[in-house]
């Protein structure tokens, strides 16, 4: 009985296997290059490795196959595509909008979010969030990034003398903070061990994801609930939906305390603060976007939390890796520090010492080496969309319902578009060298219909967290970017702590 069933198994396998090969799509899918895979299994066994060396394959097989890639494991094809002209095609067409299977494995965490949702859902909540992200809104925030920046130049300085750094957890307990208090309007301050216990369960959650990615045996959500790893996410989910929830209970219970008198008028701006358990706010956040639409029946406790919890991880994780590796890079190049710190130093003298709007949009040359660092290092170094319907890439047809990777890191580092790629060279930022780039030779914040809701803040924030960084301190390297392995995560993430000697600047 077991051999009948194990040749039927295979008999299945096999037939399935002609069928995906055979079909118009497959036919279609075969003519595009890439390295070859074994029968039925595809590609799985190239990527069933570390995340680490997943990362060196999958960017050598990039490179390998430039500019068109195809592989695929099972019954999942994928085509990874990093020319500008096909990302353009893309990423600026209305059509190929929705987020491939790939992201379902965030689902447990994000649901249907602003960063997985599709369609009609996609569209509305954009159109909720949209005004979250409006300049007034942003020049209210500048206060609070003002704040956050005092207290980590404060922390450091506590420390007495010259301090080594692990840059991503010490960055990311900051940026958390700062996205709470201006998109949530909620302080952490107090909550010093549940943040802690935040940060962590995301740096969890993010290698389980990855873990699930490359099997795709486990997109089966049954499959992956009975797993070891199943039966960790559940509990990991459980401290990340704990955390979002209690921010979204305390936020609520600040409006009913003041009558919901701050969601009444959007319109109108407030004059008075209100201090409620410790919250003292009169700017409308985003979550109070959320609450009032909430008030109006049109969004759930649970359409709620899948923003926040979205808006949670994007609003600060990414923005840390950003400021990361800029602050890796200008430790590095100490004559591009130096030039930055005159910049930053004569601002902060004409604004009295003060991180104010006027001060972070007049430092050009650091807006120009976070572009570069950027470049270099995009926190979102691909995205994977469904193409909506059969399209012509390069000299190859792409058929509709294929999974398509968007290859920003490699784009970014493409020769044929930036010269001497792996140089740091912040004045490629220069507007008479901008002017005949390709728009789409350059994506940290994607493009088109879907690209990010935050990008102005997300600079603003890295300008008032690195300027007065270099303001108070000499950025030393230890840890040198030369020796620094990447792995395959949904951001960038080095596989190993990343370190920089903080100097304090006697004055």
């Amino acid at each position: 009985m077991f051999i009948i069933l194990l040749l039927l198994s295979i008999l299945t396998l096999l037939l399935s296997n002609y069928y995906v090969h055979h079909t118009r799509n497959g036919r279609l899918f075969n003519l595009i290059p890439g390295p070859p895979g074994f029968l039925i299994i595809g590609n799985l066994l190239d990527i069933l490795v570390s995340p680490e060396e997943l990362w060196k394959y999958l960017h050598s097989t990039f490179d390998k196959y430039y500019p068109i890639t195809g592989s695929w494991t099972l019954f999942y094809f994928l085509i990874s595509i990093r020319h500008p002209d096909d990302l353009e095609t893309i990423m600026s067409s209305t059509k190929h909008i929705e987020k491939s299977s790939i992201y379902e494995v965030l689902h447990p965490w994000f649901s249907t979010g602003l960063l997985t949702s599709t369609g009609t859902k996609w569209q509305s909540r954009r159109k909720i969030l949209t005004p979250a992200f409006h300049f007034n809104i942003l020049n209210q925030f500048v206060d609070i990034l003002s704040k956050e920046s005092a207290r980590m130049i404060k922390s450091l300085k506590e420390e007495e003398g010259a301090i080594v750094k692990d840059l991503i957890p010490f960055i990311g307990g900051h940026t958390l903070n700062v996205i709470c208090e201006t998109a949530m309007g909620i302080s952490l301050h107090d909550l010093g061990a549940f943040q802690q216990q935040y940060r962590e369960a995301v740096y969890q959650m993010t290698e389980l994801v990855v873990y699930r990615l490359v099997r795709p045996w486990l997109y089966n959500n049954l499959l992956f609930a009975l797993s070891p790893q199943g039966r960790r996410q559940k509990k990991i989910l459980k401290i990340l939906h704990g955390f979002t929830e209690k921010i979204i209970a305390e936020r609520k219970l600040y409006h009913e305390r003041t009558n919901d008198r701050y969601l009444k008028n959007f319109e109108k701006e407030e004059t008075d603060d209100a201090e409620v358990f410790g919250i003292t706010k009169k700017r409308l956040a985003m979550l109070d976007l959320l609450i009032a639409a909430s008030r109006e029946g049109s969004l759930t406790d649970l359409d709620i939390r899948e923003e926040v919890d979205t808006f949670m991880f994007e609003g600060h994780d990414t923005t840390a890796i950003g400021i990361t590796f800029a602050l890796l890079l200008l430790a590095e190049h100490k004559d591009i520090q130096e030039r930055v710190r005159i910049e930053v130093n004569t601002m902060m003298q004409e604004n009295e010492e003060k991180i104010t709007m006027k001060l972070l949009q007049n430092l050009p040359y650091l807006d120009r080496c976070l572009k570069e660092a950027l470049r270099l290092y995009p926190s979102v170094h691909y995205i994977s969309r469904y193409t909506a319907e059969d399209v012509k890439l390069q000299s190859y047809a792409v058929p509709a319902g294929t999974r398509i990777h968007l290859n920003i890191y490699g784009v970014h580092r493409d020769p044929n578009f930036w010269p001497n790629p792996e140089v740091f060279d912040p004045d490629r930022f220069l507007p008479d060298r901008i002017q005949n780039r390709h728009p789409y030779s350059y994506l940290p914040f994607s493009a088109g219909p879907r690209n990010c809701i935050g990008q102005r803040f997300a600079m603003l924030e890295m300008k008032a967290i690195i300027a007065p960084l270099v303001h108070n301190f000499y950025l030393e390297p230890v840890d040198y970017l030369k020796d620094v392995q990447m792995k395959a995560d949904i951001i960038l993430r080095p596989s190993y702590p990343v370190h920089i000697k903080f100097v304090p600047i006697r004055c």
